[in-house]
């Protein structure tokens, strides 16, 4: 009697596992997940589960053919989507870029914006702040010293009413800190790439209708009241800076998707 009823065991084991949920129906669900998962807008984890139905379950024909279908559906709905956001981008940038002048020498890489109130006609023979900005949306900031006696400076804070915000110091000596004289005239031109603004370009941006002064830091102080244009400036570039890294994002994965979709 308990050989019959480890053979009856046995044989009942098998019969539920033969019973259980086949491919396609494991499959199945992964698909009603994903369709769950689109409803929600989560368009990335419901691709995911598309990808993985071919590679959990090959043999389920139907659930693969189906998902390869749904998949293309959903990235073509993103490409079109994707496609109107950049055309909405596009005329937003034609509007950000009126206040900016394009120039292109033969020492530059990218194609610079140069603000209107900060060309070489109105700036050489001034002390004050300069933004600089790239078709890439790159964007950095620079002091600008005019005077008869060097300052060797080295940093830049810029302030109102205790609040403030100060640059990274780059030292004399570095391709960032250059410096030049004619006759009686001395220039010195701090650059702060990369993020070494530390803030003073956003501070500038948030506090445009403050009465902002900079201090030029180095062996000694010279101290300027900004000018109102020049927040301007630097409000101007940091919007127009988003909005170019934004469309330069959304080219990217618009060309990405036309090439898994095999379009033009």
């Amino acid at each position: 009697m308990r050989i019959s009823d480890y053979t009856i065991l046995f044989f009942v084991a098998i019969f539920m596992v033969s019973c259980g949920p086949s491919d396609e129906d494991k499959a199945r669900q992964k698909m009603q997940q994903a369709q769950s998962l689109l409803q929600k807008n989560d368009t990335t984890a419901a691709l995911r589960h598309l990808d993985s139905i071919p590679q959990l379950y090959p043999k389920a024909a139907y659930a693969v053919n189906a998902a390869k279908n749904l998949r293309t559906e959903v990235q073509f709905d993103l490409l079109h989507r994707k496609e109107a956001q950049l055309d909405s981008l596009n005329v937003n940038i034609e509007e950000l870029e009126k206040p900016f002048q394009k120039e292109k020498t033969e020492f530059d890489r990218y194609t610079q914006y140069i603000h209107k109130r900060q060309n070489f006609e109105r700036a050489w023979d001034r002390s004050y702040i300069k933004v600089h900005l790239d078709e890439r949306g790159e964007i950095y900031l620079s002091s600008n010293y005019h005077g008869e006696n060097w300052l060797n400076h080295t940093a830049l804070r810029v302030y109102d009413q205790g609040d403030d915000a100060k640059t990274e110091e780059i030292p004399i000596g570095t391709v960032d800190n250059h410096r030049s004289d004619f006759m009686e005239a001395k220039w010195e031109k701090v650059t702060y790439r990369n993020g070494k603004d530390n803030g003073v370009m956003e501070f500038i941006a948030n506090n445009i209708d403050r009465r902002l002064k900079a201090v030029f830091l180095g062996d000694e102080y010279y101290y300027i009241i900004l000018e109102s244009y020049d927040k301007q400036a630097v409000k101007d570039a940091l919007e127009l800076s988003k909005a170019l890294k934004q469309r330069n994002q959304l080219e990217a994965e618009i060309a990405v998707l036309q090439r898994q979709l095999n379009v033009n």
